[in-house]
């Protein structure tokens, strides 16, 4: 595995694999690598000769009241981890590196980012995008992998991708989550034991809601009222905002529409740690249709 920190450097290295006609496949990550970004990671060497894995905490993507200086940097246990999972180059530029003097383009995300996370983190969905563009660019990756776990996210990568015609192929993974049905995540290491089983209100708040669906139920405040209660059963969870959306457009929805894909979004502070989830919705003609 090669280590490159320049970005000139790196986007030369690309240039040359693809003239080379090898395959490139990107994992873009802020490093504090878990099994949710090494399964991304067996996703891009299954789809690809070539992994290129980024690792650079965005500051344009954190809020001022964010955790940008006490997210965890353990690089050295992350570079050990990229080897043995078979990345072939890690990026990992510095901030100076990837904004340099005078920096001021930036992506407009648009009306897609005006609801839940994009409300609750005025500007991160623009600095989100301006990264991945520039590591699409610097990468040269002819696909990207990205987890379904950051479903907004994702939605506005592949918007992105699309309104551009950047030509790369985005690659959803599914959420990686723990036996006992937390969404693995780099920030739930900030939470104590308790607040570790505390944290597990938010599956099963998404299992309510499947349960609700299964039964035939397709008014959304109904479903996302139960699944409050849920997470109200937690004594240190604070609900930020839950939601039922349409899961392309995120538009909000009042009544699950058969043969639609709508989502479950979940975001909720246990303590002082703010965790997101989600999940696919299924009204019952779907399943059923499916089924047979």
């Amino acid at each position: 595995m090669q280590i490159i920190n320049d970005p000139a450097y790196m986007q030369k290295t690309a240039e040359s694999l693809r003239l080379k006609h090898q395959l490139i496949a990107v994992v873009m990550t802020m490093g504090a690598l878990h099994e949710g970004h090494l399964s991304l990671l067996k996703i891009a060497k299954e789809n690809a000769g070539t992994v290129i894995l980024t690792i650079f905490v965005n500051p344009r993507q954190f809020g001022p009241d964010e955790d940008f200086h006490r997210y965890p940097r353990p690089f050295e246990k992350d570079a050990a981890m990229a080897k043995a999972a078979g990345v072939d180059y890690l990026f990992a530029p510095d901030v100076e590196s990837m904004y340099t003097e005078g920096f001021q383009t930036q992506v407009n995300t648009g009306d897609i980012t005006n609801r839940f996370e994009g409300e609750k983190r005025p500007g991160h969905f623009n600095g989100m995008a301006t990264v991945v563009l520039k590591l699409l660019m610097i990468s040269k990756a002819h696909l990207a992998i990205f987890g379904e776990k950051d479903a907004q996210q994702l939605a506005v990568i592949k918007r992105m991708v699309r309104d551009f015609n950047l030509g790369t192929t985005i690659i959803e993974a599914p959420v990686v989550r723990n036996e006992d049905g937390l969404a693995t995540s780099s920030r739930n290491i900030y939470l104590s034991s308790q607040e570790r089983q505390q944290a597990t209100v938010l599956y099963q708040g998404i299992l309510r809601a499947k349960e609700l669906v299964a039964q035939g139920m397709t008014e959304t405040e109904k479903i996302l009222e139960e699944v409050a209660a849920v997470i109200g059963s937690a004594p240190d969870a604070t609900i930020d905002y839950t939601g039922i959306v349409d899961a392309d457009t995120f538009a909000e929805t009042g009544t699950l529409r058969p043969n639609a894909h709508h989502r479950l979004l979940l975001a909720v502070w246990i303590g002082s740690t703010r965790l997101i989830d989600n999940s696919i919705l299924e009204p019952l003609e779907q399943s059923a249709a499916q089924d047979t």
